[in-house]
């Protein structure tokens, strides 16, 4: 298993480090520290374009290959990352046209990282080359194991500018996908406050007006967007492959928090790469899903340095980060357990960011493995160093396995930037927020997610969500249909089938073209604002642990074929239903018509467990979260103490710990942010 830091060897020379006579001394004193941290591979060159391109077409990359030489006396692996994310000053003062422009048509200027317009053909063309000549110059280099792409993309809201540049790529764009002027008008609609256009170069960009652009046209903006961000991406991963096709390429990437479809960009690489913020997260559940969401970009065709087929944590914070309001240090113990976590969700590499605080610059605050002191006691440097050692040992275990899932919820991008949209039918609904309600219902039980969007093979799953899926195309339809028919069983939410894939909203009835999979149509919905709520009365379909209140969105559904599972109590719809659900083909298509708190989504998991053959991972106390990776009938549970208190566990048969190679039995006290890590073979175990 890979384990590694983030370096930055242009930070560590004199005078920040070293001596005036051996100016990169610091680096062998670096790599020497990190072999006794258990660090076998390292991430570096992201921001070093005006160092290794110092003016217009002179390169410098051999200070880079000394510092590659010096991890290699080491035993370091090296990811090396194109330098593409920070272009030099020299590129802004020669091109300004390469800088962004933002909505209001004001210049994002040069200084920093991310000052360019993904459209710029100068930008474009120089970063072309620059990753030519890097790969060139070191892709031979025996320390390269992979290649990351760029360093966050999209980052500092630079998804999309409105440069002239973009305004030409979005015209061609817009021409290539309708191909005629009227087919463009009536799919967008612009005859809504007489905005047709007779010519393409009229179509404007989403850019400051008085009032909001048609939804139509904001949502191919966000398309056109990512589509550029992803070719970007693409340009370099074919220039990689083709100069050194034994190393694959990845970017890292954060969850689904940047403006672009993460599933289209994971389709350029050859694995997955992820930033973490664990340490910071108040609530395992919400990292928890954030970690599957990204596991879940790419489930097939993966080419990892390792030959997983996991994801890779490129950027796992180790310690407090320096944009939050209070940068409060994390706890003693808080670092590892949420190492466990990712690599109990499926990753095969982690590396901390960064190696060392730096003298100079915006992250001098940052937390780090090491502070500005170089002193190999600090706290971070021995929790680091023990995490290695165990790994170390751990690593056989995991190599070859995965997370396999029963359940999946359905992401489509389309829809979240449609509802992120203003003039929303109630502004107080967060789509992320209704994901996290059922992923944390599922993740409290201790059942094993993936994520996945409408259009893909759904068939390996007994059960999916869909919450909330404002927009469905008709090839999405007919996915869910195909997933039903075979067996499946659906969970669908209010907000869903609203428009199709042109925004258009349905003439026959909602959800659109879904009306017989669910055996009823939605005719109206009301919407509360927070605090005023309607509620739920079932019909004995499912055990309820609490009075489970209707909140925000309550849709007045009438009912055909369908089974009334739960009705509203109140207000003029009192007792038309607000949960149903319908037999189509082989399975089931349940619909949820409103929002509820946390103990809803429990106790409707709890339910459907026995509706459909699941099993939790293990029973253990709430307080305990359980994940599991397996491999030919091997399994290895993964138990994370997130209290800082201890945890009585009690096992009715003995069990493999792997950290410390003892066999437990009876009654185990897991201690404050403990964690096992204990095999199962075919047979069965129990814990409480």
């Amino acid at each position: 298993m890979y384990f590694g830091v983030d370096y930055y060897p242009e930070q560590w020379v004199f005078p920040y480090g070293g001596t005036a006579e051996q100016p990169e001394v610091q680096w062998e004193r670096d790599a020497a520290l990190m072999v006794q941290a258990g660090i076998n591979v390292v991430r570096m060159g992201e921001f070093t374009w005006a160092l290794c391109e110092p003016e217009d077409g002179r390169f410098d990359f051999e200070w880079l290959r000394r510092a590659m030489d010096v991890m290699g006396r080491a035993g370091i692996q090296v990811v090396l990352a194109t330098p593409t994310a920070g272009p030099p000053l020299w590129l802004a003062k020669k091109h300004p046209g390469i800088l962004p422009v933002d909505e209001r048509g004001l210049v994002k200027h040069e200084g920093t990282r991310r000052a360019a317009c993904l459209n710029s053909d100068a930008y474009w063309n120089h970063a072309k080359r620059i990753v030519e000549e890097m790969a060139k110059a070191l892709g031979a280099h025996p320390q390269i194991i992979a290649w990351q792409i760029d360093n966050s993309l999209g980052g500092n809201f630079t998804e999309a500018s409105f440069n002239e540049d973009t305004r030409r790529d979005w015209h061609g764009w817009l021409e290539a996908k309708y191909e005629t002027l009227q087919r463009l008008n009536e799919q967008m609609g612009l005859r809504h406050w007489g905005q047709t256009v007779t010519s393409w170069d009229q179509v404007p960009m989403p850019m400051m007006a008085p009032t909001v652009h048609n939804p139509a046209l904001v949502l191919d903006w966000c398309r056109f967007g990512s589509d550029t961000l992803v070719q970007f991406a693409k340009m370099q991963a074919d220039i990689l492959h083709a100069l050194t096709p034994n190393h694959p390429v990845t970017t890292n990437l954060r969850p689904l928090l940047h403006r672009f479809d993460h599933f289209d960009l994971a389709e350029v690489l050859d694995f997955v790469s992820i930033e973490s913020t664990a340490a910071i997260k108040a609530k395992p559940a919400e990292l928890a899903c954030e970690i599957d969401m990204l596991r879940s970009l790419k489930k097939s065709g993966i080419r990892a340095p390792d030959g997983d087929a996991g994801f890779w944590v490129m950027e796992q914070k180790a310690g407090n980060v320096n944009w939050q309001d209070v940068n409060a240090l994390v706890r003693p113990g808080v670092l590892r357990l949420f190492s466990y976590l990712l690599v109990s969700r499926g990753a095969t590499a982690l590396l901390f960011f960064r190696w060392r605080q730096p003298r100079f610059g915006s992250e001098k605050f940052h937390g780090a493995v090491l502070p500005h002191h170089l002193r190999e006691e600090s706290r971070i440097f021995q929790e680091v160093a023990r995490l290695g050692g165990e790994l170390k040992l751990l690593a056989p275990a995991i190599k070859g396995t995965r997370v396999v899932a029963e359940v999946c919820i359905l992401y489509s991008h389309d829809s979240d930037w449609l509802l992120q949209q203003p003039q929303q039918p109630n502004k107080h609904f967060s789509l992320r927020e209704h994901i996290q309600l059922f992923h944390t219902a599922l993740h409290d039980r201790n059942i094993n997610v993936d994520f996945a969007r409408p259009s893909e093979d759904l068939s390996k799953y007994k059960l999916v969500f869909a919450p909330s899926l404002h927009l469905l195309s008709g090839v999405q339809v007919d996915q869910l249909k195909l997933y039903v028919q075979n067996g499946g069983v659906l969970v669908a939410t209010f907000n869903t089938g609203l428009v199709d894939e042109c925004c258009l909203a349905s003439d026959s009835g909602q959800p659109h073209d879904l009306t017989d999979l669910f055996g009823m149509e939605v005719v109206e919905f009301d919407l509360l604002p927070p605090g005023e709520e309607n509620h739920l009365v079932f019909k004995g379909a499912f055990s309820t642990s609490h009075l489970h209140p209707a909140r925000l969105w309550c849709d007045l559904i009438e009912p055909g074929e369908c089974e009334v599972l739960a009705a509203y109590g109140k207000d003029f719809y009192a007792g038309r239903p607000a949960v149903t659900m319908h037999k189509f083909g082989l399975g089931r298509a349940i619909y949820i018509g409103t929002q509820s708190h946390q103990h809803f989504y429990t106790d409707l998991v709890a339910w459907l467990r026995a509706l459909c053959n699941l099993h939790p991972l293990l029973k253990v106390p709430d307080s305990v979260q359980v994940s599991m990776r397996e491999k030919n009938g091997t399994k290895l549970f993964f138990l994370l103490n997130h209290r800082n208190t201890p945890v009585r566990l009690q096992f009715y048969k003995p069990m493999h710990d792997f950290l410390t190679g003892r066999n437990i039995a009876a009654n185990h006290d897991l201690p404050p942010y403990g964690v096992l890590v204990l095999d199962e073979h075919p047979e069965a175990c129990q814990v409480e």
